[in-house]
């Protein structure tokens, strides 16, 4: 049965990776990925799909999340697999490699800026972006994003149409286009646009500004009519255009020059940033290290700690245990710090053979009566309480092949699949050919499928 199922999944995964081939052929880049990661939950040795989830993530820009695909499929399949030639295509190029570091530093920086609300050092960090790698969907869409902040709603739909250029179903792109579009009048393009009614009517001028349609009436004078005032305009107009000729350009120039100056210093104040970020970053890195350092020293006087705890408990234990045969509650409560895979070999012969000899008369009662409290607490669905009994059950009595089963079905429902997954393999290796390790064994084949 496991087989069939496993079978299965792997032909619907097919089905969904050749869903995503189709949607990349035709440059829809956004639902082909969402085919492709719908196939590698269904099989995550799909070897095809991950490779090209992988080309898909590279052509986006996301050179990061390609290499991952393609390093996990060589894992998966060492020999003969082409996603060696996707990432030598990557790492025998140091100018790729470079571009790539630059790429993502800089696009950080721009986030970093959002975050600050400086929006307009934002635009000039993912325009460097761009330069560097103009497929990058993300830095087109965050521009976009800032332009439609600023109100610049051509700037915005020019890089909205490039993402839809690389995407085709971008959702995101078509969202910000149809907001630039419901902004902009027909026709507008961003420029001053005049024209003199259709009724014939030249007493009116139309023009757009923004967002809205101004009208106003055109004035007219008893001069207008002579011819003197030409003459008048005429020297004007000649007086403007030689302004222009002269005096423009240098202005022109002057105001250029201020920019490239203004620029230079906001990129060396924002490498002098990345430099500082860097910094921090290695002392984070550092102070990580001495923390683990510490903490081990802790754990260390914890499991000298929970051994000596363990001594006192059993010694409790068998105390109670002399008093009163009977009194399994007070036995049981009395061994409440005593747990063996904590303790692990620090534990003297002396000290389990005293153990032994106490399970061997009051093991199984002690067992039966966490079992039922733990069985109980499964079935009303309290997992973590299941969990703590179920435990303790197995600890006393490790014969019983419903507790170690209900126990793993317990980590299952609590969404602690890694020691689900533990207590499962104990099951088909302590209890193999049974009915209980063929029910493990399902279980186990569902948790791997479904990539947890």
């Amino acid at each position: 049965m496991a087989t069939s199922i496993y079978k299965k999944l792997v032909s619907l995964s097919n089905v969904f990776y050749n869903e995503g081939l189709e949607k990349a052929t035709v440059r829809d880049l956004t639902g082909a990925m969402e085919s492709l990661h719908q196939s590698l939950k269904l099989d995550k040795n799909n070897i095809n799909a991950r490779n090209l989830l992988g080309l898909i993530y590279y052509e986006t820009g996301e050179v990061v999340a390609a290499l991952s695909e393609w390093v996990i499929s060589k894992n998966l399949k060492p020999d003969d697999n082409i996603a060696d030639e996707y990432m030598d295509m990557v790492r025998n190029s140091p100018s790729k490699l470079e571009d790539i570091n630059q790429t993502i530093k800089k696009f950080n920086i721009a986030l970093n800026y959002c975050h600050q609300d400086s929006l307009d050092l934002a635009v000039i960090q993912l325009k460097k972006v761009l330069s560097l790698n103009s497929g990058f969907i993300k830095a087109h869409l965050l521009l976009a994003l800032l332009y439609l902040q600023a109100g610049n709603w051509d700037r915005a739909k020019v890089e909205a149409k490039k993402v839809l250029k690389l995407d085709t179903g971008n959702t995101l792109a078509r969202r910000y286009l149809k907001e630039a579009d419901s902004m902009l009048l027909p026709g507008e393009s961003g420029k001053l646009v005049s024209d003199i009614a259709a009724t014939g009517n030249d007493d009116i001028i139309r023009y757009n500004s923004g967002n809205e349609m101004i009208i106003q009436p055109l004035k007219k004078s008893a001069l207008t009519r002579t011819g003197s005032i030409w003459g008048i305009v005429l020297g004007i107009v000649l007086g403007i255009a030689a302004s222009c000729f002269l005096i423009l350009p240098q202005r022109i120039e002057s105001i250029t020059a201020g920019n490239k100056e203004k620029i230079a210093k906001i990129s060396e104040e924002s490498d002098s940033k990345s430099a500082r970020i860097v910094e921090l970053e290695q002392k984070i890195a550092s102070m990580d290290k001495k923390m683990n350092e510490l903490q081990s020293q802790v754990d260390s006087y914890e499991g000298v700690d929970s051994t000596s705890a363990s001594m006192n408990s059993l010694m409790k234990a068998v105390d109670c245990y002399e008093k009163d045969s009977s009194d399994i509650e007070g036995i049981a409560e009395a061994l409440g710090n005593v747990d063996l895979e904590v303790i692990g070999d620090s534990t003297s012969p002396e000290f389990m053979a005293l153990y032994d000899t106490l399970m061997s008369k009051v093991g199984p009662q002690l067992a039966t009566s966490y079992y039922n409290t733990g069985y109980d607490a499964y079935k009303a669905k309290k997992y973590d309480e299941a969990i703590a009994n179920l435990s303790k059950a197995y600890q006393y009595d490790n014969t019983n092949v419903n507790t170690l089963y209900y126990l793993a079905n317990s980590y299952y429902e609590n969404k602690e699949y890694d020691k689900a997954k533990e207590k499962y393999d104990a099951v088909i290796t302590e209890f193999p050919n049974t009915k209980t390790a063929s029910a493990a064994e399902t279980k186990l084949a569902e948790i791997n499928n479904s990539g947890n």
